[in-house]
């Protein structure tokens, strides 16, 4: 049978599904948004098991958007689902450095992906930044060796590209780099679940 409800009401309805549909299951509460916001993006339940957190790395994410921190994506996909509103309204702004032609032609000149380039671009933001990296295991393989030199800080590293090559690998060695991070353990993830993440910790601080 069809369920008849308000437009804005499906959202709400979405999440009580979800949660009738994990049985139970008792997740973290600090992450527990963030879980169901990915399954709500993905319809993979796979996600409650998947998706691990550094300590408090929902809370210090929310602290320092809630600061004015900046995202910083390599897809222009991610950035396009982030919600910029609200994080204008905080003081920051999403940046994406793939499409910039400058960063194409070093790319090609040097012999690396665009995605490596984007990071080291912004490295030089001069201001706290959020990782969301949903494509690109070259992004994260540069912030692990950016952040070994001291070049970078990031407030938190979402580390959930999809894929096959280096994908597993270049996850697992950014939870060794020392900085706050939540990563998509395994092949799954994509520039939707790292928008969904950013967007998760966003409407907890405009409710």
């Amino acid at each position: 049978m069809l369920e008849t409800m308000k437009p804005m009401d499906i959202e709400k309805r979405s999440f009580e599904i979800i949660t009738g549909l994990l049985e139970g299951r008792v997740l973290d509460p600090e992450n527990e948004l963030v879980v169901k916001r990915v399954i709500h993006t993905t319809a993979d339940f796979d996600y409650a098991d998947n998706l691990c957190f550094s300590e408090h790395a929902v809370t210090g994410g929310i602290e320092a958007l809630r600061d004015g921190c900046d995202i910083v994506t390599d897809t222009q996909m991610a950035r396009a689902g982030i919600n910029k509103t609200v994080l204008a309204r905080l003081g920051g702004q999403v940046h994406c450095f793939m499409s910039d032609q400058d960063v194409a032609e070093e790319a090609r000149d040097r012999g690396v992906t665009r995605a490596a380039v984007s990071m080291e671009r912004a490295a030089g933001l001069g201001k706290p930044c959020v990782f969301a990296i949903g494509n690109a295991p070259t992004a994260l393989l540069a912030l692990h060796e950016l952040i070994a030199a001291g070049k970078v800080e990031p407030a938190l590293i979402i580390g959930v590209p999809v894929g096959f090559v280096n994908v597993v690998e270049s996850k697992e060695r950014i939870m060794t780099a020392g900085v706050p991070y939540i990563v998509a353990r395994g092949r799954k993830g994509g520039s939707n679940v790292a928008a969904a993440i950013c967007n998760a910790m966003l409407y907890q601080i405009d409710r």
